[in-house]
């Protein structure tokens, strides 16, 4: 299948010389075109450019889109979701609106523990159900790729339970979808007082298996006070790496825990939340690869301090943000309102948010090589927006959808 966008008022996120991801003041970098044509043949971008300079000939043949007054983005990548699980959790909502902490919520059952309970009781193909749902739901709102978690279900039963639907997943739906393993997501309420137990189950029984059946592309720990420790950490981390899973790490959203450098000392492709980040942590990060990935959706809705975002991008380092769409702490999905959020509460220019919710997000799962920005030879996720005057208009105009058609694969999908 071929198509030809024409007249697109502005072409935004183009790269001639792609890269992996943009850092410091390089962020700040937003290469577009005005009164553009993208041409798209086979799923891939294969040109670009002033309509002027537009090729003929074989363009005859392909699906025409007009977007005169629009504007033609890559696709959202969110690089960290927990969105396969059982049931939302608005009560718990109810219980922080009255002034229970998130800790003190985990601690008599809640949280986690209560969406594991729950994780266990609904079948497969009910997951999946609910899963698909929501899939559509972020696509339409610009979502192109999306990494999904397992951790609900703190058993190897359950936990495979959550990886084999997100395997159905990627096998049916148009994303691009990428699997992480987070068996040590809380520890389960039979091991409490016995915390090292259940980390030997996590490593002796749900790595092998999980391996196995090849549902995970990466593994993640809640490296934070009160669940999992640095020790923790590092020993699942290395039992992971065995099996070729690339680590990911939750670190630093309650306190200054560690888990950061312990990412960057396991090659961790991103460590995220990070509201407790500091000058030890930048310059952890600033001797790696490692992407630090704020989820301002979280922090927002639990009421926590915010990352220190601008602080990092000053200090030379790159940043992405992510939803975190969760029942428990950040009920949404919707990238529209991240792109909001890193402007409107992390102080990042919209050009910087851009770059975080698309380039810099896409390095965070891995797929920055193919989705991320508009380049020839990448795989064409884009959006097609409503009309719109500028492209500070995205993050400014927050609460309401400004995306007008959704294009993944080179398909029209919504």
């Amino acid at each position: 299948m071929t198509m030809l966008i024409k007249n697109i008022k502005k072409l935004v996120q183009t790269e001639s010389d792609p890269v992996t991801n943009r850092a410091g003041k390089e962020m700040s970098v937003l290469n577009t075109i005005e009164n553009a044509f993208l041409y798209i043949k086979d799923g891939k971008i294969v040109d670009f450019g002033k309509m002027a300079e537009q090729p003929q000939g074989e363009l005859q043949d392909a699906v025409v889109i007009d977007a005169t007054g629009k504007m033609v983005f890559p696709a959202f990548c969110d690089s960290h979701t927990h969105l396969v699980y059982p049931a939302s959790r608005e009560i718990e909502y109810v219980d922080k609106i009255k002034g229970l902490s998130y800790e003190e919520i985990a601690k008599r059952g809640g949280g986690i523990l209560n969406s594991a309970k729950k994780m266990a009781e609904i079948s497969e193909d009910e997951l999946y159900e609910d899963a698909m749902k929501r899939l559509d739901e972020i696509t339409a709102y610009g979502t192109g790729a999306v990494e999904i978690k397992s951790g609900y279900g703190l058993t190897t039963e359950t936990e495979l339970k959550m990886l084999r639907v997100i395997k159905r997943l990627k096998e049916n739906s148009p994303l691009s979808i990428k699997a992480t393993f987070l068996g040590a997501h809380s520890i389960p309420a039979e091991y409490r007082g016995r915390q090292t137990d259940y980390v030997d189950v996590v490593i002796n029984e749900m790595i092998p298996q999980v391996a196995a059946e090849e549902l995970a592309d990466y593994i993640d720990v809640f490296c934070d006070r009160g669940f999992f420790t640095v020790e923790d950490t590092e020993r699942i981390l290395m039992a992971g790496l065995k099996y070729g899973m690339i680590p990911k790490i939750h670190a630093n959203e309650l306190d200054y825990s560690g888990g950061i450098q312990a990412g960057v000392k396991y090659g961790a492709l991103s460590v995220d939340h990070l509201e407790y980040t500091g000058e030890e942590e930048i310059k952890a990060l600033l001797n790696s690869d490692t992407m630090p990935t704020i989820l301002p959706g979280a922090a927002f809705f639990l009421g926590m301090v915010y990352a220190p975002a601008r602080k990092m991008i000053d200090a030379g380092l790159p940043v992405a943000m992510a939803s975190d769409f969760n029942p428990g702490s950040s009920p949404s999905g919707n990238m529209q309102l991240i792109l909001s959020m890193a402007s409107i509460l992390y102080r990042l220019t919209p050009e910087e948010a851009i770059n975080a919710v698309t380039l810099n997000s896409a390095y965070a799962m891995g797929v920055s090589d193919e989705l991320g920005s508009i380049a020839i030879g990448k795989r064409a996720n884009l959006f097609i927006t409503k009309d719109i005057p500028t492209i500070e208009y995205m993050p400014y105009y927050y609460g309401t959808n400004k995306v007008d058609r959704i294009i993944l694969n080179g398909k029209i999908v919504v």
